[in-house]
């Protein structure tokens, strides 16, 4: 289900691509090696890119596929496009982690292991490939302190053993496949294990080690490798690196699919939208708030969520405006919070097809932080306006001091604020004494003399 899932979403993107004409490239030669970098996400977006650059070395007949990796994982579906496509490319694909600090974590793993040459730089990283959960931890079933002792066993447990199982088969199938070790893949998945590139070289994880892209491909002109059991020279002794950059709409779908900008998306929108409501013809907040919400659609048409933490964290934004306008001592407020905090972990907690999830402390925490801020400075706002006096309207005029223009007796006029009013008293005024606005009756004014005047 996953890698129809995967396929569709791949289709999706790339149909876009073509038909918004931004995939047009320079043909590529025999003598050429075409570069593909990913740094980020295995995501639809990065896996179209990395097949279509496979795809036309192979219609091409160029002389290999560079893949300069540095990813912390990604979907499995994604992941399972490029590694197929890999393991059934006629050309060769090399596999280069780098630069220095980069990893090939979780699903970058599998890539690694897919390739016909697998590189590292010093300073690198290679594994934890382990499905994450809630929260990004938990210890299997069949883990160390995980529960053998015969008691039950949560449907939840039974799931991620499982999906521990098929992803431990599949990284180990990859490796025996490619010749690497084949127990070390298997321990990258059940016991999330990761080895510096020393390590992995002295493991068998890759195939060499390289300072640079110049010294690796020094180093692998020559080297025999095989295309579907069939063995080939690598001759690159004179290649041409030909960088195959993303287009302009795949860069746009990978920054979708980031778990962490669809979760700010969601808040913006929120947001944009909840200020439009209070203040109708602001515009731009609504506008934002939707442009925002159409993106998250994009996203969520890419990135694998649950509808039960997509709820929870819909339910928290409206209890935290619903604080706004009831008086609940901080419980909807309260409540609001813990919402959207837990259903922020889970809307993207899928294991089964992807080990991409929302920051907690980085995402999550801030943007609560940022809502309840703004929570607190519209209530301050409201209650300032509240205890102000009135300054508009007829109402504010009682209490004013004005001029008895014309006797009252008891009608007469008065001058107040720069205007004539007709008035009444429950006693004669003189003309010209000062008096007090005690009410207003549509466009009369009820007056009383005021004795003294500081």
């Amino acid at each position: 289900m996953s890698v129809s899932l995967g396929l569709r979403r791949r289709v999706m993107v790339g149909f876009l691509c073509v038909l918004l004409g931004f995939t047009a490239q320079t043909a590529a030669t025999a003598n050429e090696l075409l570069v593909v970098t990913i740094d980020g996400s295995i995501n639809p977006a990065s896996a179209d890119h990395l097949i279509g650059a496979i795809e036309r070395a192979e219609a091409e007949n160029a002389a290999g596929v560079l893949i300069e990796l540095d990813t912390p994982g990604g979907l499995v579906s994604a992941t399972q496009d490029i590694i197929k496509a890999m393991l059934n490319s006629t050309v060769p694909t090399i596999v280069f982690v780098t630069p220095r600090g980069a990893s090939a974590t979780s699903a970058g793993t599998f890539i690694t292991l897919a390739a016909n040459v697998a590189a590292m730089m010093p300073g690198t990283s290679i594994g934890a490939a382990h499905p994450v959960s809630l929260f990004g931890g938990g210890e299997s079933p069949s883990a160390p302190g995980g529960g053998e002792d015969g008691g039950a066993v949560s449907d939840k447990a039974i799931v991620e053993q499982k999906i521990e199982n098929y992803l431990a088969a599949y990284v180990e199938s990859i490796a025996k496949q490619r010749n690497r070790n084949v127990e070390w893949a298997g321990e990258a998945v059940r016991n999330s294990v990761a080895v510096t590139a020393e390590e992995a070289l002295e493991l068998n994880v890759i195939d060499l080690m390289a300072g640079s892209r110049a010294e690796l491909i020094a180093s692998i002109s020559g080297r025999i490798v095989k295309l579907n059991d069939v063995e080939r020279e690598l001759d690159l002794a004179n290649v041409t690196l030909v960088p195959i950059e993303m287009t302009l709409l795949q860069s746009i779908f990978n920054f979708l699919s980031d778990p962490n900008v669809a979760t700010l998306l969601l808040a913006i929108g929120a947001i944009g939208l909840y200020m439009e409501f209070q203040s109708p013809g602001m515009i731009i907040p609504g506008a934002t708030g939707v442009a925002a919400f159409v993106l998250l659609g994009f996203a969520l048409q890419i990135l694998p969520f649950s509808w039960v933490g997509g709820l929870l964290v819909l339910i928290g934004v409206g209890l935290l405006i619903a604080e706004l306008f009831i008086t609940s001592f901080g419980v909807l407020f309260a409540a609001g919070v813990t919402c959207f905090l837990v259903g922020g972990t889970m809307v993207f907690d899928r294991p089964e097809v992807s080990d991409l999830t929302v920051s907690f402390w980085e995402v999550l925490v801030p943007i609560t932080a940022a809502m309840t801020v703004l929570g607190l400075l519209i209530v301050y706002s409201l209650g300032r306006t509240f205890r102000a006096e009135q300054t508009a309207g007829v109402d504010e005029m009682i209490g004013l001091v004005g001029r008895c223009e014309s006797a009252i007796d008891p009608k007469g006029k008065v001058f107040v604020r720069g205007e004539y009013w007709n008035s009444v008293a429950d006693e004669t005024i003189r003309a010209g004494d000062s008096v007090e606005i005690l009410e207003v009756k549509g466009l009369t004014l009820r007056v009383r003399r005021v004795l003294s005047e500081a």
